[in-house]
């Protein structure tokens, strides 16, 4: 059985377009926010649905059940794992992997990127969203696969971030590996949204300069946010939490 683990719903309405064979998984969470408490993926999910204020049988209907997917496929399954470079899509990508990791099955697992996009595209960062039918078969064409290294890191990533050990995810960040190009990158951008001397995070810094330069509208500040720091994958979720805090106390 050949699945495809889209991030989100945008990616899943087009894909239909390209003549990529096989069944799709869409992830429709936002895993770089919110609480993650848990020590099984019940629990993890309990925590996500109040977090999100669903109740339990909303999140497992919505959420849940396209995770049970992966953990419910057959023996000798390929897994396409559809995520972009930012830090939203990878943590994502990272859960995906540990729930990859922990099936007993057999199977074969590829990351697929931008790979249609160079670094100095202004989507590189995210972008599946704008991909012709013909870009995403060129993306899945140079897909590339994890190894069992690259699934254990994977695991080791997601362990990592979910119990806020910054200095174990900056450790892991030194592996290289094909199936995480910008791992450095992303983790130090990550890390960089908790400073050690209390001062604001790297995305509060951006935000507060953008307003300081007297553009105060909330979509002008998304859209400026996004030029910068597309690293980090922010929507508007994301960003209306840090805006408000800022601007209350202004």
């Amino acid at each position: 059985m050949v699945y495809h683990i889209l991030n989100g719903d945008s990616l899943a309405c087009s894909f239909p377009d390209t003549k990529i064979k096989g069944e799709t998984i869409v992830v429709r969470e936002a895993l770089i926010d919110g609480d993650l408490s848990g020590n099984t993926l019940e629990a993890l999910w309990r925590a996500r649905a109040k977090y999100m204020g669903l109740t339990e049988a909303e999140y497992h209907s919505k959420i849940a059940i396209e995770f049970e997917k992966i953990l419910n496929a057959p023996d000798y399954s390929e897994f396409n794992l559809w995520f972009e470079y930012d830090l939203y899509c990878q943590v994502n990508m990272w859960f995906v992997l540990s729930i990859l990791h922990r099936s007993p099955a057999k199977k074969k697992v590829y990351a697929v990127y931008t790979s249609y996009l160079d670094r100095n595209h202004i989507q590189f960062w995210n972008g599946f969203g704008p991909a012709t039918s013909n870009e995403l078969e060129i993306c899945f064409a140079g897909r590339i696969s994890f190894n069992d290294n690259d699934l254990q890191l994977g695991q080791d990533l997601w362990a990592a971030y979910k119990s806020d050990d910054l200095e174990e995810l900056l450790r892991l960040a030194n592996n290289q590996s094909p199936a995480f190009p910008y791992l450095q990158e992303v983790v130090k951008a990550h890390v960089e949204r908790f400073p050690k001397d209390g001062r604001m995070g790297r995305p509060e810094k951006v935000i507060e300069d953008i307003i300081k330069k007297g553009s105060t509208d909330f979509q002008k500040v998304c859209t400026e946010f996004w030029k910068r720091e597309s690293i980090y994958g922010f929507g508007d979720h994301q960003l209306k939490k840090l805006y408000d805090k800022l601007m209350h106390h202004r």
